[in-house]
Parts: C-alpha cells; sequence; structure tokens
C-alpha cells in the first residue's frame, strides 16, 4: 500500500523542518548548523512514526519530555538530503508549510556544500532559517549570531 499521500497529509499537520544553530567556539565561524525534520505523536498513536522510519529507513523516534508525546527525528544529513527533501518534493504540502520546507531544503543543500562553514554562507543560511516557522520560538536571534554587523 502506497502512504506517501497520508504521510504528507500528517506531516503537514504534525511535522516540522527547522534548523538548530549552537555555538561552538571550535568552529572556524563559531556555530554548528543543524537541520532537523520531525513529527511528533502520542505515544498511544506511535504506529504511524514507526511506518515512517520504516518507509524513509532513515531516522529515530524518542520520547520527548517537553509535551509528553513520541517524535520521530532526522537529522542525518545525507538521510535529509537524499530521502526526506526528495519525498516532498513528490509529495508536496497545500498549506504554508510548503515555503518552509523548501527553505530547509535549500539550508541542507547549502550545508551539504560546506556553506555553513563560511560567514557569508552562514548568514544565508540563517536568513532562509530565520524566515521559516514563523509562529516558532527562536533560541538565538540573528543579533546574537552576527553581533558585530548591527555595530557599523
Amino acid at each position: 500500500m502506497d502512504l506517501s499521500a497520508y504521510f504528507a497529509g500528517f506531516v503537514d499537520g504534525e511535522g516540522c523542518f527547522t534548523v538548530f544553530f549552537s555555538p561552538r567556539s571550535t568552529l572556524l565561524v563559531g556555530w554548528e548548523v543543524r537541520p532537523s525534520f520531525s513529527v511528533s505523536q502520542n505515544a498511544d498513536r506511535s504506529e504511524v512514526l514507526v511506518l515512517m522510519q520504516q518507509h524513509f529507513g532513515c531516522g529515530s523516534i524518542r520520547s520527548d519530555r517537553s509535551d509528553k508525546t513520541l517524535k520521530y527525528e532526522v537529522r542525518s544529513l545525507d538521510g535529509l538530503v537524499e530521502r526526506i527533501i526528495p519525498f516532498f518534493e513528490a509529495n508536496p504540502s497545500i498549506s504554508s508549510k510548503q515555503k518552509d520546507f523548501e527553505r530547509f531544503a535549500e539550508v541542507c543543500r547549502l550545508v551539504r556544500t560546506g556553506a555553513h562553514r563560511s560567514k557569508p554562507g552562514l548568514r544565508e543560511i540563517v536568513e532562509l532559517a530565520m524566515a521559516m516557522n514563523a509562529s516558532g520560538k527562536r533560541k538565538f536571534a540573528i543579533e546574537a549570531i552576527f553581533p558585530q554587523e548591527l555595530k557599523l
């Protein structure tokens, strides 16, 4: 049975494409970039997460203590670029989440080329990520990542 339309719709409602930034003094640009795709569900309905993990052949399922759900998550750049992104390009969302996905896909491709290792590349990635998930919470504002540019 082809579950592609079901997965696409489920992710449209319960999924998230996001990019995390973490300060890392050991990195040339001082910041780590971590793209992530995730889908949450109550534990008593976890079978859809298991099916997704089997379908995509990557990622893991873990407990999310913040909201007491289970989360299927893919953080591997290979898994994102080779499996998740092609799936959602072939099965696009009809909601505004599609624009977030398109920016997410661009971030993943930039990271894969190593763009995150230069200040101009990091800036492009940060600007794309900051335009995503308008209703979400941000741990770091762009000013925290590029403070020296604001003093000009």
